[in-house]
């Protein structure tokens, strides 16, 4: 089984160390996602852009404390913050294209 990273940031930055754990454990079967789309303008968390796009990196790249989780005025799934899991490069290199590329069975 395999899970993408689509809408999950509000939940695994409220608890950065166990996502961190799951991450590692399970590098191999998780892939990039979001639930973005281009005409998401009803749902501003869901904007297909740039501002979305650093959330995620943020949250996958470093380890910052007490960022949103959506670009929206009012967040979408509850009004706390996150932190980042700041990951390795080699799992970031799985999440962001290795795994897909097997799932898909595609070379990169």
């Amino acid at each position: 089984m395999s899970v993408d990273t689509a809408a999950r940031l509000n939940e695994l930055g409220r608890q950065p160390r166990a996502a961190r754990r799951f991450f590692d454990r399970y590098q191999d079967r998780i892939v990039f996602g979001t639930d973005a789309t281009p005409h998401g303008d009803k749902f501003p968390q869901q904007v297909f852009g740039d501002v979305l796009y650093q959330i995620y990196f943020r949250f996958l790249e470093t380890d910052d404390e007490y960022f949103d989780y959506a670009p929206a005025p009012v967040p979408p799934q509850g009004r706390w913050r996150i932190s980042g899991i700041d990951l390795s490069d080699n799992i970031l290199r799985k999440v962001y294209q290795q795994n897909a590329a097997r799932l898909l069975q595609v070379s990169v």
